[in-house]
Order: structure tokens, then sequence, then C-alpha cells
């Protein structure tokens, strides 16, 4: 059985493989399309594109460009909408045990519409940076990552993996280090760390050229960050800070007359939201960019109204990954309804605050904060609940599609060559059945994806999620 299993997965595995070997360097001629632009949300009908080395060659009209290119391989998309692949801004590709599991996963986001992630740092860093380098020079199948690499904490961090830092001394040590591993960007978390060196953290990776993300301590503003260099905040629960007096606070924790607990309490009982729409409109003129990730917040929320157990994502998930699920639900087992219920107030909170950011100019993007710790968050699958609760929250379809798109792609400076169906970008793309500025639903019913140019139909990406569940399958019966 384990044979079988194993030979399956080798199998669909080589056939990807070739599909990628023999498309690599063709001429690809999509058309009977409609482009969707993500810019301002305008569609262009009756439309073709042509790809070729990864990049989208020339767009235009469906007679001109079938004459012009009639030898290429040709996709007739039958009236369908093509948006950019999607981005997934905040994942985990995590555990020193979950190598296999995470590797196997890979594909599963192209079969989501996802072709770009971006992720978090991790106790897998190092590993993370060479599965980037082989999607990148087309000998591994997955999507485009960016990643940290490892992230910058204090000592005795809790989450494992860490560049733990105690000095300005080991800061630098520590970036030297992040040089070496050519990371995308830097990831600074406050769980150990002191304001002070967390803030010069900011300031140094900064001069480096590095975008600089993470969360927010409480003996730090928001306002400080940010202008110390601060590219995105990670988690849309701390913009809650901004309705009340976040001066006020810090000097307390600084002075010892509040701890942390304390503080978190007291942002919460005294938000005020005119006073954080005012603070939401400085921010949008500095460019900030927030990272919402509420489906993680929602699935720990209202844990005690849902039954995950039977969810249709487990079968691509094995029983090791999904075992780390666990800390989070027994952490939360003795709550009272009054925490409960406080967990679910705070989270309708923060998604109402969604369309505040939007107006105030702040980026949003789209990220899942999928991993093997966040319970029930679920890779690839999650960047679709996350959009979906955005649609909640009020944003508009094209502002949701943005998001997950071209926001991400600014986000990294890549918008000249990324992100949008243009001439001479990169072609990830998404063939979808319904039109998603309608309903922006319509992103789950997938038709075909292309990922640099290299098209994977319905079949193929159905085999993908085969895969997945047979490399799910082996590695359970393997460790039994």
């Amino acid at each position: 059985m384990k044979r079988r299993l194993f030979l399956a997965v080798l199998l669909l595995t080589a056939c990807i493989q070739l599909l990628i070997a023999q498309e690599v360097n063709s001429t690809l001629l999509l058309y009977n399309v409609n482009i969707i632009n993500v810019v301002d949300g305008s569609i262009s009908q009756n439309s073709a594109l042509v790809m070729m080395g990864g990049n989208i060659l020339t767009i235009g009209k469906n007679e001109t460009l079938r004459k012009k290119y009639k030898d290429s391989k040709k996709i007739n998309g039958e009236r369908r909408y093509v948006i950019p692949g999607l981005w997934d801004m905040h994942i985990h590709l995590e555990g020193a045990d979950l190598v296999p599991d995470n590797k196997a996963l890979l594909p599963v986001f192209l079969a989501y519409g996802i072709t770009t992630v971006r992720d978090c740092a991790s106790d897998l860093g190092e590993q993370v940076l060479k599965w980037r380098d082989q999607i990148n020079h087309d000998s591994l199948v997955g999507p485009t990552i960016f990643t940290a690499g490892k992230k910058l904490e204090g000592k005795n961090s809790i989450w494992k993996g860490d560049l733990e830092i105690a000095t300005e001394v080991e800061l630098n040590q520590m970036l030297d280090l992040l040089d070496k591993y050519q990371i995308d960007f830097v990831k600074i978390t406050e769980n150990r760390l002191s304001g002070d060196l967390f803030l010069k953290g900011v300031i140094s990776a900064k001069a480096r050229g590095y975008k600089v993300s993470g969360h927010v301590p409480f003996d730090l503003t928001i306002s400080e960050l940010v202008d110390a260099g601060f590219t995105s905040i990670e988690h849309a629960s701390y913009m809650l800070r901004l309705g009340g007096d976040e001066e006020e606070v810090k000097q307390s924790v600084l002075s010892g007359k509040l701890t942390k607990g304390d503080a978190g309490q007291k942002y919460a009982k005294s938000f005020d939201q005119a006073r954080a729409i005012v603070a939401y409109e400085k921010l949008g003129q500095k460019g900030l960019f927030v990272c919402p990730t509420l489906i993680g917040s929602r699935q720990l929320a209202f844990l005690d109204q849902n039954d995950h157990q039977k969810d249709d994502f487990l079968k691509y998930l094995t029983q090791r990954f999904t075992s780390n699920y666990a800390w989070r639900i027994n952490r939360m087992a003795s709550d009272t309804d009054e925490q409960k219920q406080q967990r679910k107030d705070s989270y309708e909170l923060v998604k109402k605050q969604l369309p505040y950011l939007q107006k105030a100019g702040i980026k949003i993007i789209a990220g899942s904060d999928a991993a093997a710790l966040n319970t029930y968050v679920y890779p690839a699958e999650s960047l679709i609940e996350e959009l979906m609760i955005f649609n909640e929250a009020g944003l508009t379809p094209l502002e949701i599609l943005q998001a997950a798109t071209i926001n991400g792609a600014q986000y990294f400076g890549k918008f000249n060559t990324m992100a949008s169906v243009e001439e001479e970008k990169v072609a990830d793309l998404v063939l979808l059945d319904k039109n998603p500025l309608e309903d922006i639903t319509a992103i789950r019913n997938i038709y075909g994806v292309i990922k640099k140019g290299r098209y994977y139909d319905r079949v193929a990406l159905d085999g993908m999620l085969k895969q997945a569940i047979s490399a799910k399958s082996s590695l359970d019966l393997e460790r039994k």
C-alpha cells in the first residue's frame, strides 16, 4: 500500500515537472477571454493574450492574435474572466518535523489560484529559502515565495527558530546573517524583545534597504514604528490601539503602572472609533500597509460553535501537522462565557475597521496567517475565507481583488513587473468561470491557472490536489 501511494506521488510530480519542461520556452495564446483590470475595475471583453518565457508578450483582439500566433499553443477561454494570480501576504511554512508535509502543500496554493506568498518567518527559514530558489528556477512546483527567513526576537522567545537578541551588537550580527540568507524582508516580533531594541531593529533593517514588518510592542506607539520605517503591521487587531491614548499606555507600561495584559484590556475598553479614524488618516498619508489576518481570529472566536472535525481541507493535512492545533484548543478550554464573548466582540470590532482603513488610504494586504500552529487556519483555503470576510466587512469586490493582488506587489516594489494583466509583466493568471467584480465568490470557481506562462487546466489542478492527498496518506502511514 505504501509503495503504491509513493509511486502515485512520484508519477504525478513527474507529470507536472514534464509540463514545466515542455512549456518553459513555448508560446501560449489564451483567447476569447474577458480581462479584468484590477487597478480601475474595467474589463476588456473578447480579448486575447500571448505569453512567452514566463511573461505576457502582448494583449489584443482575438482574431488579430489568433492569426499572428497561429502556430502557438492555444487555449479557448470561452468568455471566462482573467485576473492576476492571488497573493497570500502572510503564511508560515513551519515545523522542523514537517518538512515533507509543507512541501507537499506548495502545489495546493496554485490549485487555489494563489501564485505568490509571503512567508513571515519560522523555524524552517533556511528550508523555505531553498524552496523559494527552486521555484524561481523551475525545479519545484509552487507559488513564488517572498520570505523573511527567520524573525528577530528577544531572548527565550516562545517561538522556535527565532534569531534572539539582547543587545545592539547581537542585532547587527543577526541582520548580517539575514543579509547572507538573502531574505526578502525583515520580520520583528515583541514576545521577549524590548521596545527600545525593537525600534533599533526597525531603523537598522530599513537602513539596509529592507521592508520591515511585525507586531506592535506595548512600549512603543504605532506612529513611532511607522516613522522609523515600519512597512506593515501584521494583524489588524493592533490597529484598535489607535482608538485610545497610545502614549499614555506606553508610559504606564514603561513605568510599571500597567502590565502588558492590563494594557491590552485598557485598549479594548476605551476604544474610540472617531479617534481611531483620525489616526488612520494620518497613517494612510505615510504609506502604511496592514495585513488583517482575520480568519485566524474568527476560527478561535467561534471555536465553541463550529465543529471543524469534518472540514474538507483536512484530507490534505497530515496527522502530525494537525496535531499542532491542540495547543490553542487546550489553552482556551477553560475560558468563561464572558471570555468567549469578548473574543467574538473583538473579532467583530476589528472586522468593522476594514472600510475605515481602506478609506483612510492605508493599504490592506490580504494574508491568512496559515500555519501548522494556527488552529484550523488552512494553507490556501484560509486566504479565500479571509477574502470572504473582507466582503462581509463591506469592502467592494474590486478592493478585495486589489488587496490580494496589486497591494502585495506594491509592498515589495514589484508592481512594475507583477500582479496585473499587462504586457511585459509576469504571466501569473487565474481563469475564472464567473465575473468576480459582480460576486467575489467567483474566485472559488477556477477553470485554469497560469504560473509564469505555464497553463494548468482543471485536470492538472485536480491532479495537484490528488497528489497532496496521496502525500498526506503516505506520510501518515510511514509514521505509524
